[in-house]
């Protein structure tokens, strides 16, 4: 399945296209770090999975850009805490 998730650094924040709208996070970036602030999914659209796949999409674009994460967002924290596979990719201190 392609990565749907895209980057969108004009308005800082990793889009994914969904019907209605879009569901995004806001990120900021410096040197190599992409600290995740806030996740965001249409209200009618929460509890089915794109708020998991806009987190996954988001750190995949950081993998494949070099990037080290800091999730100061809970539920990219969370995520990341399920998922051991992108547990490499956080920010050591």
């Amino acid at each position: 399945m392609p990565n749907e998730v895209k980057d969108n650094p004009a308005r800082r924040r990793y889009e994914l296209d969904v019907p209605g709208g879009q569901a995004f996070i806001d990120y900021r970036r410096n040197a190599g770090v992409v600290t995740m602030v806030h996740a965001e999914v249409p209200a009618a659209l929460q509890g089915g999975g794109l708020g998991s796949a806009l987190v996954r999409g988001a750190l995949l674009l950081a993998r494949e850009h070099g990037e080290w994460v800091v999730p100061v967002c809970p539920f990219v924290a969370a995520y990341i805490e399920r998922h051991p596979e992108f547990q490499d990719l956080l920010a050591r201190g």
